[in-house]
C-alpha cells in the first residue's frame, strides 16, 4: 500500500441488461451514510479500524463492517500492517472519484458478437528486447529472453512488453451465414514500453487484421508511478503500472481509433467473411517513428479488467 493515496477515477456504466455486480456493490456502499464520512476521512491520509471508529464515534465493531463493505465494493485499499498486539488493518481510499455513466440507445439496430482472448493465446509472435511476459503470480521465463514467448506457461500472461516486434491471434468469428458484417472492433489496454516506465515515450502501435495493416495510435508514455487498480502486489511500483483502453474501428468508410480516423482501410479489404477465423496483429513496426514499445495487458494486470477483445457487429 502506498503511504500517500493517489488519485484514481472509477468509471461505471449501466448496461442494457443490468447485472452489474461491481456497480451494485458501490451504489450500497455509497448508500450508507457513515460509509461517505469514511471515504472523506481516508482523502489524505491513512487510518487503521480504530482510528477510523474514534474519528467518527463509532463502535470498532461497526466500523470494522463498514470498512468491510467498502473494501468489498472495490472503494478501499486495505493492508495487514504489524501492531503491538498482533496485527493492525490500514485503509486508504482507493478511488477519488466515480463516475456513473448512463446507458444511451444504439443509432442502429443489430447484433454484436464478442470474443474474449487471453493475451497469452497468440499463435505468432516476434519479441525485441526489452521484453517479458508475466503472469497474476509471477514473471515467465526469463526478462529480455525472445525465447520466454515460446514458453508452455506464456497462456497464463496478464502482461507482456516488448520494443519492437508483435502479438497475432486467431480468433473463429462463427457468423451465422446470413449476416451482413458492419464493423469489426478491436480493443485492448496498452502503452509503450521504456526502461521502468517513463511519462514522455511516444510509441506508434499498430493493428493488423486478416494482414491488412489497418491503423496506428501513437503512446504517449509508458505509464507509472501509481499502481494499476489490478495490478498484483508483487510487481514493483517502478514497472510499468497500467495503459489506455483503445478501441480500433474498421467500417465501410475507414478506421477509426476512439473515433479519430487513421486509415481511409475500409471493412471489405478485409475479406472477413471469407474465412472461419480473424487474424489479429499488435505490434510496433521496427522503422516506425515511434520505436517505443508495447505493453499489452490482461484482464488482472493494469486498470481495465478485461483481456483482448474483438467484437463484430453484423445484421
Amino acid at each position: 500500500m502506498p503511504d500517500i493515496p493517489t488519485p484514481r477515477h472509477l468509471v461505471l456504466g449501466i448496461g442494457a441488461n443490468g447485472g452489474d455486480d461491481q456497480l451494485d456493490a458501490v451504489l450500497k456502499a455509497l448508500a450508507s451514510e457513515p460509509r461517505r464520512r469514511i471515504l472523506a476521512l481516508l482523502g489524505d491520509a491513512l487510518h487503521n479500524v480504530s482510528e477510523i471508529a474514534e474519528a467518527l464515534g463509532l463502535p470498532v465493531s461497526t466500523a470494522n463492517m463498514h470498512v468491510g463493505v467498502l473494501e468489498r465494493a472495490g472503494l478501499l485499499i486495505t493492508d495487514h500492517r504489524p501492531a503491538a498486539r498482533g496485527s493492525q488493518k490500514v485503509c486508504t481510499r482507493a478511488f477519488d472519484s466515480v463516475t456513473l455513466r448512463m446507458p444511451t440507445p444504439r443509432p442502429e439496430q443489430g447484433s454484436m458478437l464478442e470474443l474474449s482472448v487471453p493475451i497469452g493465446s497468440y499463435v505468432d509472435c516476434q519479441a525485441s528486447p526489452s521484453c517479458g511476459l508475466a503472469s497474476a503470480d509471477g514473471i515467465i521465463g526469463l526478462f529480455d529472453d525472445p525465447a520466454s514467448f515460446y514458453d508452455p506457461a506464456r497462456t497464463d500472461a496478464q502482461l507482456l512488453w516488448f520494443h519492437h516486434g508483435h502479438v497475432e491471434y486467431r480468433v473463429a468469428h462463427r457468423l451465422p451465414p446470413t449476416a451482413a458484417l458492419q464493423s469489426v472492433h478491436v480493443s485492448a489496454e496498452v502503452c509503450s514500453e521504456a526502461p521502468l516506465h517513463h511519462d514522455d515515450w511516444p510509441s506508434d502501435i499498430t493493428l493488423w487484421l486478416n494482414g491488412i495493416e489497418v491503423g496506428s495510435w501513437t503512446s504517449p508514455a509508458d505509464f507509472g508511478g501509481q499502481r494499476g487498480t489490478l495490478t498484483p502486489g508483487w510487481w514493483e511500483d517502478h514497472n510499468s503500472q497500467y495503459g489506455l483502453l483503445k478501441v480500433w474501428q474498421v467500417n465501410a468508410q475507414g478506421t477509426w481509433v476512439d473515433g479519430i480516423r487513421v486509415s481511409d482501410v475500409r471493412l471489405s479489404a478485409l475479406r472477413v467473411p471469407d474465412r472461419p477465423y480473424l487474424t489479429v496483429r499488435l505490434g510496433v513496426k521496427p522503422r516506425a517513428r515511434h520505436v517505443g514499445g508495447l505493453n499489452l495487458f490482461g484482464r488482472r494486470f493494469g486498470n481495465y479488467p478485461q483481456d483482448l477483445v474483438v467484437r463484430l457487429k453484423y445484421v
